[in-house]
C-alpha cells in the first residue's frame, strides 16, 4: 500500500522524475503473491491499478543500490536490519519517523485497513517533505 500511495503523491506533485518507491518484504511468506484483496480495493477506490505487483523479498544486495530503506513497523525494522547486518550510511527508518513517530497499525492483526491507510497517508506526506527539503 505504501509504494503505491507514495508513488501516487509523487505523481500529483509531478516529482516522478525525481523520486519512485519500490516495495519488498523482509521474508519470503508472501512472495509472489499479488496486492492482498482488501488493500487492492482501497487502492482501486483511489484510481491506482496494483495489478501487476506480486511480492518481492529484499536482500542484502538491495543495500548499496537504494537511498533509503522505509519500514512500516519494528518487527519488518528488525528483520531488515537481520538482513543487512548493519546501516552504516543511515538509509533505513520507519516511516512515521518523519512525522513524530510510531509504527504503522498492521491490518492483519486487528482487521483496520482504514487505520493503516490513513498512518501510510501521514507518513509518505512527511517522507516527501523530508525528501524534497533534503
Amino acid at each position: 500500500m505504501a509504494e503505491f500511495i507514495f508513488n501516487k503523491e509523487v505523481e500529483n506533485l509531478n516529482l516522478q522524475d525525481r523520486f519512485y518507491a519500490w516495495s519488498s518484504g523482509t521474508s519470503d511468506e508472501e512472495f509472489n503473491n499479488p496486492v492482498y484483496p482488501p488493500v487492492r480495493k482501497i487502492l482501486n477506490g483511489m484510481g491506482i491499478d496494483c495489478a501487476k505487483k506480486r511480492a518481492q523479498v529484499v536482500s542484502k544486495t538491495d543495500y548499496n543500490k537504494y537511498d533509503y530503506f522505509i519500514v512500516m513497523d519494528g518487527y519488518n525494522l528488525h528483520n531488515l536490519m537481520r538482513i543487512f547486518g548493519s546501516d552504516k550510511d543511515k538509509k533505513v527508518y520507519k516511516l512515521l519517523d518523519f512525522c513524530g513517530g510510531g509504527e504503522v497499525a498492521d491490518p492483519y492483526y486487528y482487521g483496520g485497513y482504514d487505520k493503516t491507510e490513513a498512518d501510510i497517508k501521514k507518513g509518505v506526506n512527511a517522507l516527501i517533505k523530508f525528501l524534497t527539503e533534503n
